[in-house]
């Protein structure tokens, strides 16, 4: 049976002023339907560039992404992307700007009653009717980011995905939103591909986190299965000897890999 979500011998190049630049060489990867994925590694290890594969941004050089046994060629409403800037328009309220998507995917079969219902569903979800009438100057980064993730939701998507979603924020409304994502998918079992720096957060979230060697030419170094069971708690995992362990290998890999660049400078 073939995964929900299949990377087969993708590489990426780009054409650059000194040259074909290759970002990505060889990648694989699987993912299963409801399977929540993280991607580490350094800077320039071609990270976003996988997600921005999935999400039909970039088109590989070689071999390609596969979703739900269709190639990916393009954007699509089957994948909605969050990106670390919320990217919401600003003389739109928070309401609006949720329904603004929903009205680009379901618009044209469903009811304004329905549209008007997806809208406020994806809002409470994240915790925001509270809030449905003030525009992003007028909340929090925390809420902004609520706001990207509410959009993204109320698409409906096969596929969430996530590039540093959190890394422009505060230690504490980082936490508080990851809790919150948990919550969320857990509730929804909506497929995640996560890209981050932030080792805690790729343990502590995913059921698989996904180590790329470094660039250029980077490809998957290795899979991680995160076993810890759910739902997770912070404070409980703290003490926990296999969050520990999981964290301990990540950085391992992670801390090898810059030996390694460091050496190949030298």
């Amino acid at each position: 049976m073939s995964a929900f979500l299949e990377i087969d011998q993708v590489t990426i190049a780009f054409n650059t002023r000194n040259g074909v630049y290759v970002a990505v060489r060889d990648a694989d990867l699987e993912i299963d339907e409801g399977e929540f994925v993280s991607i580490i590694g350094h800077s320039g290890c071609g990270k976003s560039t996988l997600l921005n594969l999935v999400a039909g941004l970039v088109k590989p050089s070689a071999g390609g992404a596969i979703l739900s046994g269709r190639e990916i060629t393009g954007p699509g409403p089957d994948r909605a992307v969050v990106f670390q800037n919320h990217s919401l328009l600003p003389w739109l309220s928070v309401y609006d700007n949720v329904h603004l998507a929903v009205e680009q995917v379901f618009g044209a079969r469903e009811s304004k009653t329905k549209l008007v219902a997806r809208t406020l569903a994806a809002v409470e979800l994240v915790g925001l009717l509270h809030a449905t009438h003030k525009r992003p100057h007028e909340i929090s980064g925390g809420m902004k980011q609520r706001v990207g993730i509410a959009r993204a939701l109320a698409m409906e998507p096969k596929v969430l995905l996530l590039d540093e979603p959190f890394g422009a924020l505060d230690a504490l409304t980082r936490a508080n939103l990851q809790d919150s994502l948990m919550e969320i998918q857990t509730q929804l079992r909506c497929t995640v591909l996560m890209v981050t720096h932030d080792v805690d957060e790729a343990v502590l979230l995913s059921d698989r986190v996904v180590m790329m060697t470094n660039g250029p030419a980077a490809t998957v170094g290795r899979i991680l299965p995160i076993t810890l069971p759910r739902p997770r708690d912070r404070l409980a995992l703290a003490e926990d000897h296999a969050f520990h362990h999981a964290r301990a290998e990540i950085l391992r890999f992670l801390h090898d890999g810059a030996l390694h660049r460091a050496t190949a400078v030298a």
